[in-house]
């Protein structure tokens, strides 16, 4: 794994993967996405692991692909339906992202563009400071659009401004981010690594088989009819009534004590 373009730490169950090309904006290269995706997969059956944090070294988020590398033309020779191959296998780190059993934070400076911007939508919570911004940025290099953005953007927002955001690729600055539902919360860039350690260490340490089946029952009413989404409250409802965190937390109540949480 290159230790050089992709970081990462695990400290109280919180892991943070950090994108580490700061000199070229955070610019996604293809062993980086591949080592991204390791890591990922990695973490799902870590026990150690509570909560995940995406990020980018120094002054921004992620500029997207390496468009340097698309210039040079180096996939000249290789058909259509093996670099649509490769591409879809990368853009499962999207899938990932949005539906690990745990849950998962873009914390977010600068700029969030292309695919970075799609990766930042992946996440289920992102925390962006002030001087963050984002833009699609495909039209711009006259690309269609990876990693699942037109998908994430859409439900987020609607077709609508979905297609205005593709179509323009104007910069969308943070308060207009969270006004659109895009930032969850926006904060001084001092206070950012703060808040969101503080929300991944309440999230690692929280019950987390609940916060799984929450997970699966949010995602699942994006697309499924409320027959769907009822019977899998149902089951995951049951499921949670059975687990350890469900007892504690019970018992807490009536004690009238905080909850130590142990994620079974």
């Amino acid at each position: 794994m290159s230790e050089k373009h992709l970081l990462e730490k695990i400290e109280d169950k919180v892991a943070t993967i950090t994108l580490n090309r700061p000199k070229f904006l955070n610019a996604l290269t293809r062993d980086m996405l591949d080592d991204l995706y390791t890591l990922l997969s990695k973490y799902a059956s870590n026990p150690l692991v509570g909560s995940i944090i995406l990020t980018g070294e120094g002054s921004a988020f992620c500029s997207g692909g390496d468009v340097k590398a698309m210039a040079s033309g180096r996939d000249d020779g290789v058909s259509l339906e093996q670099r649509a191959c490769e591409l879809r296998r990368r853009m499962e780190i999207s899938t990932l992202l949005h539906e690990i059993n745990k849950p998962t934070i873009a914390m977010i400076r600068g700029p969030a563009a292309g695919a970075g911007m799609s990766l930042a939508l992946a996440c289920d919570i992102r925390i962006a400071s002030d001087n963050a911004r984002l833009i699609t940025a495909f039209s711009k290099v006259a690309l269609s659009g990876d990693f699942g953005g037109s998908w994430f953007l859409t439900n987020l927002v609607g077709p609508a401004k979905a297609k205005e955001l593709y179509f323009l690729s104007e910069k969308i600055l943070s308060e207009e981010a969270l006004s659109l539902g895009l930032f969850n919360i926006v904060v001084e860039d001092n206070e950012l690594e703060e808040k969101t350690y503080n929300i991944a260490r309440h999230l690692a340490n929280g019950p987390l088989v609940a916060l799984d089946y929450m997970k699966k029952n949010l995602n699942a009413a994006i697309s499924q009819p409320l027959s769907v989404c009822l019977d899998l409250e149902a089951l995951h409802h049951a499921r949670t009534t059975q687990t350890e965190d469900h007892s504690e937390a019970s018992r807490s109540f009536v004690e009238k004590r905080k909850p130590i949480f142990r994620g079974c």
